[in-house]
């Protein structure tokens, strides 16, 4: 779909430009072992996942200026990513980002109950 287009004016070919590039990048780098490639991925996938329109040169922006359909375009370019890396990891680093934030209040909640009963339990000194 995106090699098909024609470009009339400057602007629509560099939209052209990024969609091609990110069609690559999702492709190439999708099961990168380096962190380069990583962050590649990474980059192009979060840019076609997103609904921001503030940049000119957005994911949304580019369909619009090239006359694409933003969510048919972004199932054919985002076809087969389900399980890859990054989802997983992403989701793994949610699940113990979650479970570390509960263990990190259990703790000062902890702290702070003891030192409260250490706090109540000392006699009060009169000076």
């Amino acid at each position: 779909m995106v090699d098909t287009l024609a470009g009339s004016t400057p602007q629509v070919a560099l939209a052209k430009g990024v969609l091609i590039q990110v069609k690559q990048d999702l492709r190439r780098f999708r099961g990168a072992q380096d962190a380069v490639g990583r962050e590649l991925y990474r980059d192009a996938f979060s840019w076609v996942e997103s609904n921001d329109c503030a940049w000119p040169y957005s994911f949304l922006n580019v369909c619009e200026a090239l006359g694409l359909q933003a969510e048919m375009l972004r199932e054919e370019l985002l076809a087969g990513t389900e399980g890859n890396w990054y989802t997983q990891s992403r989701r793994l680093a949610q699940k113990f980002s979650g479970s570390f934030r509960r263990s990190l209040a259990s703790v000062i909640l902890l702290r702070t109950s003891v030192a409260n009963s250490r706090r109540a339990s000392e006699p009060l000194s009169v000076h």
